[in-house]
This record gives C-alpha cells, structure tokens and sequence, in this order.
C-alpha cells in the first residue's frame, strides 16, 4: 500500500518567537488538518532577523505542546548532538512522547551552527568529531528505549560511556519514536540513516541533488542487509502561496525574500503552482512528506489557505 502524501509545518522559532506565538501555530495546524507541527532547534538568530525576544528550547516547547494539542505529531528538525548530552536527551524525549500520548518524533543531526555554540558556552568540535558524538549519541538514544525493562543498558565508547544504566523512562511508541536522519553527506550520512533512521530528510535543494542523495541511502540500506522502503522520504521547503499575485508578494516581503526566488527555490507562488510542484516532487523523488518551512508566524491565514486549497488537491 502506499503511503498517504502528508504536509507537515515546520517553524524557525530562533528568528523571533515566543512559546504562544508557537502554540498559536500549532492549533493552527492541529485545526487545519496538518499531519504535524516540527520546529528547528537552535539557540541564535540566523540573518538579519532580530530573533527578539530570545530562543525558546525545543525539546521544553514540544513538552509544552504535548499537552496543549491532541493529534499533531511534534518534532525537531534537527535537534543538535552538540547541545545535550545522549542520556538526558533519551529521557527527554521519552517523557515528551509519555505527554502527548506517543506523539513524539527525534529528528538529530551533528551541529552545524557554530555561532550559536560560541555564544551559549556550547563546545564546537570540529565536523569529524560532532559526527563521531552523534553516531554514538543514536546508538545509546535508540539503544536505551529498546533495552528491555528491568534490564540494563551499557556503552563503552570513544565518547560516551555508561554502566549499569537503568534505561528509563521508557517512550510510550514501541519500539521508539521514529528517528529522523538528514543532510547531503555522500558517505557517513546514509550509512548513519541505513542503520538507524525511520525516515530521511533533505532541507531546502533541488529535485536532483535529493534524488541522488536517497539513492545513497537505498544503497546504504541494501550494503547492510535493509530494505530501503523501510525509510520515509521527506523534504524541507519554504512556503510562500498567494491566492493571486498580491498576496504571493506581500508574503515574500514579509519573510524578505524574492518571490522569483522562491518559485525556483521552494513551494511558492498560486496554490494550484504549488499543487504541481508537490506532484513533480514526488514523482521524482518519492517523497511522501514535505516540510513546509512556515517563516511568518503571524500570518495563520497562510497556513489555512494551504491545508484548504493545496492539501485538498493532492491525490
């Protein structure tokens, strides 16, 4: 059978957000039919975004969220592995999955950002080294929810060690929340997402360069004796509709970008235009979720314009 297509809503809360401003959002995306509400996780503004009044933590907004929505699925894309330590983050994650009634997804990811390390004290290793902490960061996260209750979980690595860990709380999805894997790595990366990812996603390139990037990962499936299918397929883009070319403008302002750009970048322009984009998207790729890069969140109109004149139109 084949999977159901399923737009999701995924904000950049660092830009300038406050917790209401995000629960807004998300009821917004709850009432509209939106399969789930993602944000970023990072700690500084990125641009010329004011990111006033400050960064809100993802994992005590999705917490929050958990109790404040009934049906949307929550999730990070990505949460950093510089920025919590594996065993915390594993506990993190299972009490918000516990909140929400098992509603919880863990997108992670090495760090990226470095001025956001140097300006909250969070250390900033050099690539090879964040991609060590987080290939050990999945094997203890995914290997504490699957060590069995009453039985103990240990770990002797280059990086991280436990002992005798209890291994709880335990998420309420079994046998885990889905684990979400990204990025354009032409090695590591799929071998990271054969190994451990429920779903992998590409932000914000081209048809081709994603279509090439899964096949690594197909062929990472298969090197380790997996069968590709088994991981989803999804895409970030930014959204900008309009129901004329008013409205498409106004909302290209408003998020500071050209509209010619974004048509060629990201899901822009009349919903039936993006309608076409989706379908082009997914038939070359295989996506069956995209992430709509939502930059305006004052703007709840947008995203119910989307949910009635886009989603209603894909088959």
């Amino acid at each position: 059978m084949t999977e159901e297509f399923k737009l999701r809503i995924f904000t950049e809360p660092q830009q300038g957000a406050t917790y209401d401003d995000l629960l807004r959002v998300a009821r917004t995306a709850e009432s509209a039919g939106y399969d789930a509400f993602f944000r970023s996780d990072h700690y500084l503004r990125m641009g010329d975004a004011s990111g006033l009044p400050g960064p809100t933590d993802a994992w005590l907004t999705l917490a929050g969220l958990a109790r404040e929505t009934s049906r949307l699925r929550l999730g990070t894309l990505m949460s950093a592995a510089t920025f919590r330590l594996p065993g915390p983050l594993a506990i993190s994650v299972a009490q918000v999955d516990q909140m929400s009634g098992g509603r919880v997804e863990l997108g992670l990811g090495s760090g990226w950002y470095e001025e956001e390390h140097t300006a909250y004290g969070i250390p900033f290793p050099p690539l090879r080294e964040r991609f060590d902490w987080y290939s050990e960061q999945l094997e203890i996260v995914t290997g504490m929810w699957a060590t069995p209750s009453g039985s103990t979980f240990d770990h002797e690595g280059t990086h991280y060690r436990i002992s005798d860990s209890p291994a709880l709380p335990k998420p309420v999805q079994r046998p885990r929340p889905p684990v979400l894997i990204g990025g354009a790595g032409k090695k590591r990366t799929p071998e990271l997402a054969a190994r451990f990812a429920d779903e992998f996603n590409l932000p914000f390139t081209d048809e081709d360069t994603a279509r090439a990037q899964f096949e690594r990962v197909d062929a990472a499936c298969r090197e380790v004796g997996r069968d590709p299918a088994e991981i989803v397929r999804s895409a970030a883009l930014v959204l900008c509709v309009g129901r004329n070319e008013s409205e498409l403008a106004r909302r290209a302002e408003a998020i500071g970008r050209d509209v010619d750009e974004l048509r060629a970048n990201g899901l822009a322009g009349t919903p039936s235009e993006v309608v076409d984009k989706i379908g082009r998207w997914r038939r070359s790729t295989g996506i069956t979720r995209a992430y709509l890069q939502v930059l305006d969140l004052t703007d709840p109109d947008h995203i119910e314009l989307v949910a009635s004149e886009v989603a209603g139109s894909l088959d």
